[in-house]
C-alpha cells in the first residue's frame, strides 16, 4: 500500500458535506479540489461527477463525511436538460464536433409519445466520452485516439420526464433519474426516436437525493465567506447524517455505544427488525451506521471516529 500524501500545510480536519454549486468550464475534480483548498481540508471527495459544461449540485464531502460517499452515489439525481434537435454530435453535446444534420419536423403530439417511452426502467448503453473502463482504460480515452467499442447496455430508471418548452428545434427538459443515467445519451435517444438526431446543449443538476431543497454555494460565494471575519465556512456544511435520511435512528446509551465502538453487536430495545440504521449516542450524536442481524442485534456498519 502506497503512502498516504501529506496535505499542504495550513490544511486541517474538516468534517460535514458541502453542496457545491459546480460552474460550468471546469472539471467536477478541479471544482473539489477549489472547495478543498477554500475549507483548507485535509480529505474531500465528490460523490458524482458532472461533465465540464454541466452546472449545478455537486456533493463534496470532507473528512469524516467521506465515509458514506458510497451511500450520495447511489441517490437518485434531477436535472434540468437543454437539448437542440435536428443536429447530432461525436460527443452528445455542444463540446463535439457535428455528425448529422436533420430537419426538424416534430409535433407536440410526436414528441409525447417519444417522451413516454423513456419513463420508467429502460436499458441505457453508456457514451464512448464517458469514464467507464474497456479492459482497464476509460471509454473516453479511446475516443479521443478514435477508437469506438462495444457497450454493454444497463438498467437505468427515469422515475420522471417533463417538457418545460418545445419550440422549433429547442427542447427543454425536466429529469428525475437513477443513478447512472447519462442525459448526453437520453437527448440522442430521444432525438433518434423524434427521427431528427438532438444533442445537450445545457446541463444543471438541480438537485441530488436527499437534498432536495438545500442550499448550495458557488465558489465566489465561499471565498467571499472564508475573506469574511464575521461568517464561518463550517456553517455552508451540512451534518454528515444529513446524507442518510434513509434509514431510521437508534438511540443508545453510552454503554452500549461503547461497545458498539469496539466492533460487538448490541442489543437495543424496540429497534428496526431489519435493515441499515443510523446510531445515535444519547451524548455525542451521531456515530456511525448500524446493521440489524438476523438474531435482532445491531452490528457497527461504518463507524465515525472521534473528530
Amino acid at each position: 500500500m502506497g503512502r498516504r500524501a501529506k496535505s499542504p500545510k495550513g490544511f486541517k480536519d474538516v468534517h460535514g458535506i458541502l453542496l457545491l454549486n459546480k460552474p460550468s468550464g471546469i472539471s467536477s475534480n478541479k471544482a473539489l479540489q477549489a472547495a478543498r483548498n477554500i475549507f483548507r481540508a485535509n480529505k474531500a471527495g465528490h460523490t458524482g461527477s458532472l461533465d465540464p459544461l454541466a452546472t449545478g449540485m455537486l456533493p463534496i464531502c470532507f473528512g469524516e463525511a467521506t465515509k458514506y460517499s458510497g451511500y450520495l452515489l447511489d441517490s437518485s439525481k434531477s436535472y434540468h436538460a437543454s437539448c437542440k434537435l435536428g443536429v447530432t454530435t461525436t460527443t452528445g453535446d455542444a463540446e463535439g464536433d457535428i455528425v448529422n444534420e436533420k430537419p426538424v419536423d416534430v409535433s407536440a403530439d410526436l414528441l409525447d409519445q417519444v417522451i413516454s417511452r423513456f419513463i420508467g426502467k429502460i436499458e441505457q448503453t453508456p457514451p464512448m466520452y464517458s469514464a467507464v473502463k474497456h479492459k482497464g482504460e476509460r471509454l473516453y480515452n479511446l475516443a479521443r485516439q478514435g477508437i469506438e467499442v462495444e457497450r454493454k447496455s444497463r438498467q437505468i430508471e427515469i422515475f420522471s420526464l417533463e417538457v418545460l418548452s418545445f419550440e422549433n428545434d429547442s427542447l427543454e427538459l425536466n429529469i428525475h433519474c437513477s443513478k447512472g443515467t447519462y442525459i448526453r445519451t437520453l437527448a440522442e435517444d430521444i432525438g433518434h426516436d423524434l427521427g431528427c438526431g438532438a444533442y445537450l446543449t445545457a446541463l444543471d443538476r438541480i438537485a441530488v437525493q436527499p437534498f432536495w431543497d438545500a442550499r448550495t454555494f458557488t465558489l465566489d460565494e465561499l471565498r467571499e465567506i472564508s475573506d469574511d471575519e464575521d461568517q464561518q465556512l463550517n456553517d455552508c456544511l451540512l451534518p454528515i447524517e444529513s446524507a442518510l435520511t434513509d434509514w431510521p435512528d437508534v438511540k443508545l446509551t453510552t454503554d452500549m455505544s461503547f461497545y458498539i465502538l469496539q466492533g460487538q453487536a448490541v442489543q437495543v430495545p424496540n429497534s428496526p427488525t431489519h435493515g441499515l440504521v443510523r446510531l445515535i449516542d444519547e451524548a455525542k450524536g451521531f456515530i456511525g451506521l448500524g446493521k440489524i442481524q438476523s438474531d435482532g442485534r445491531i452490528a457497527p456498519k461504518r463507524m465515525m471516529r472521534e473528530v
